[in-house]
């Protein structure tokens, strides 16, 4: 077979094989296949998709370059994942109480794509954090405390790893089989028996409507099913960044307060929500209701706070940063942001929010960028809020690098304001299971 030409095919909107799609993603995982040849691939799957049958080929083809645990051993094992958003650090929260109720979560992580952060990047604000963990170190951590949250290993779906930093930098991120594929791959390699799904939709997610995202929430119930895991998607709004805080450690902050019962609404609301669901669907409660309950109770009675420091303590973190989220990295400089006059919050883009932090060195613009894990963005207005004039509605914490103005400008801009009451968003917009 010959690279260019299975990507000339896919360009002018011709299926590739099971055979071609196994010869491009092994050809790419063993670095026979050069970047440049497999952006091309990328690209063209955005422009021309891939049908399911392609789908369900590619993610098994991403899943065979690499090792399959065998999690059985641990009794039910749920995983939680998001498809990426502004401001969203639900994982940090919603892990750690999860396994506080008694249900063992094992999840591989990724870092940021484009303006959407990503999981490793914000858990390497604490000091000594490792997200390097090896299979072994992996499945025993699991069996001692129920709870690892670290990046993928070498061994599993090794050609995600790659296909998931090269579309970070080539304009390749938002294509559905792209993202069910790099999703699901890991899923379905690190052994969980049911994985409850955050589809983001809006200006801050890749899927900017609710039908693309249905048709990836879809996508994702159909591989899970093909391959005997239940699979929850919950449809949430990402029309306004999630929370108050952009930004690693910022984020990091915000996670750490919502154990302790002190985190915005429509965080937590998002929290319990998806806890809920993997309680249910790891058998841990009889119904939803009850599974909130539990997870209400995680929250009050600090054990789920005590899990997380827990986990940081046993992948190398220093948990007195949980202690005391005082510790975690800060920018030397924050900008205040206030209001010239009385109004509503009308809109926060979402992506320009998130394009902002991106520039204050809070996110990549190149394959292989350095984070910076001090800088980004606190909101302290959401959409429907009254600020007064004068009042503080956004704070931007930079590092006095000269991009900075530009982001503390964009974050100004983001902002949509009404003279007129204005509803709060709707945080879940639809739910698709298997």
């Amino acid at each position: 077979m010959r690279t260019v030409e299975l990507v000339e095919r896919k360009r002018d909107g011709g299926r590739l094989t099971a055979d071609e799609i196994t010869f491009l993603v092994d050809g790419y995982t063993k670095d026979e296949i050069p970047d440049y040849q497999m952006a091309a691939f990328c690209m063209a799957v955005v422009w021309r998709g891939m049908d399911m049958r392609e789908t369900a080929d590619l993610t098994a083809a991403m899943v065979a370059t690499g090792e399959h645990l065998d999690l059985r051993r641990f009794g039910p094992v749920v995983d939680k994942h998001s498809t990426g958003g502004v401001g969203d650090k639900t994982t940090l929260a919603v892990a750690p109480l999860v396994a506080a109720c008694g249900l063992p979560v094992a999840k591989m992580s990724g870092r940021g794509l484009g303006f959407s952060g990503g999981t490793l990047d914000k858990l390497e604000s604490i000091a000594g954090y490792r997200v390097d963990l090896s299979t072994k170190e992996f499945l025993a951590q699991l069996g001692r405390i129920g709870i690892v949250l670290t990046g993928q290993t070498a061994d599993l779906a090794p050609a995600d790893g790659k296909l998931y930093a090269l579309r970070d930098t080539t304009g390749t991120v938002p294509a559905i089989a792209l993202i069910a594929s790099s999703i699901m791959s890991k899923k379905i390699a690190a052994g969980a028996n049911a994985v409850v799904l955050d589809v983001k939709v809006g200006s801050g997610a890749f899927m900017k409507g609710l039908p693309s995202a249905k048709l990836l929430a879809r996508t994702m119930v159909a591989i899970g099913r093909a391959h005997g895991i239940a699979v929850t998607c919950e449809l949430t709004d990402m029309d306004q960044p999630l929370g108050c805080a952009v930004g690693n450690s910022l984020e990091v902050a915000e996670a750490i307060a919502t154990l302790r019962g002190e985190g915005p609404p429509d965080l937590v609301a998002l929290t319990r929500l998806a806890g809920a669901e993997m309680l249910l669907l790891g058998g841990k409660a009889r119904d939803r209701q009850a599974a909130r309950r539990r997870i209400d109770g995680a929250i009050a009675d600090g054990s789920g706070l005590a899990k997380l420091r827990e986990l940081v303590e046993a992948q190398g973190g220093d948990p007195r940063m949980v202690d005391d989220p005082g510790r975690l990295p800060r920018a030397p400089h924050v900008e205040t942001l206030h209001a010239t006059s009385t109004a509503y919050v009308k809109r926060i883009a979402a992506d320009e929010i998130g394009a902002a932090s991106v520039l204050l060195g809070a996110g990549r613009e190149t394959k292989g960028d350095p984070i910076d894990h001090r800088t980004g963005i606190v909101l302290h207005a959401k959409v429907g809020a009254r600020v007064e004039r004068g009042a503080a509605f956004a704070e931007v914490h930079h590092a006095g690098r000269p991009a900075d103005s530009l982001a503390i400008a964009q974050v100004r801009a983001a902002f949509a304001w009404s003279t007129m009451p204005v509803a709060p968003r709707k945080l879940v917009l639809g739910r698709i299971a298997s």
